[in-house]
C-alpha cells in the first residue's frame, strides 16, 4: 500500500514558480513509477509529467515541457515538481500518483494523493 499526500500548492503571479511536494509512505515508493496530473475546473484531468524509479526516465506533456521538472529523493519517499514560468492556464488541482509505467494515461497509476491547488493570476 502506497498513501501520498501533496503539498506546496498556492495562489501566485504569472511568471512565478512554485515546488510541488509529494510525500510517500509505504516500502514499494523505491520501485515505483511517480506521476504528476493536473485538473482545472470544468475539464478532464490530464497527465503533466512522470518519472521512473531511479530518475533515468522522464516525460513530460508538451504544454509544461521546459518549465516543469520532476524529480525524487527515494531516501526520503518524496517526488517533487518545479514549476517555473507558471501561467493562468496552470491553474488546477495537481495530483501526484504512483503506478508501475511511465505511460500518460491515469489507468497505469493505482495510488493517488488529494490533491493540491495551484492558482495563477494574470
Amino acid at each position: 500500500q502506497v498513501q501520498l499526500v501533496e503539498s506546496g500548492g498556492g495562489l501566485v503571479q504569472a511568471g512565478d514558480s512554485l515546488r510541488l511536494s509529494c510525500a510517500a509512505s509505504g516500502r514499494t515508493f523505491g520501485r515505483r513509477v511517480m506521476g504528476w496530473f493536473r485538473q482545472a475546473p470544468g475539464k478532464e484531468r490530464e497527465f503533466v509529467a512522470t518519472m521512473n524509479w531511479n530518475g533515468g526516465i522522464t516525460d513530460y506533456a508538451d504544454s509544461v515541457k521546459g518549465r516543469f521538472t520532476i524529480s525524487r529523493d527515494n531516501a526520503k519517499q518524496t517526488v517533487y515538481l518545479q514549476m517555473n514560468s507558471l501561467k493562468p492556464e496552470d491553474t488546477a488541482v495537481y495530483y501526484c500518483a504512483g503506478g508501475w509505467s511511465t505511460a500518460h494515461s491515469m489507468g497505469a497509476y493505482d495510488y493517488w494523493g488529494q490533491g493540491t491547488q495551484v492558482t495563477v493570476s494574470s
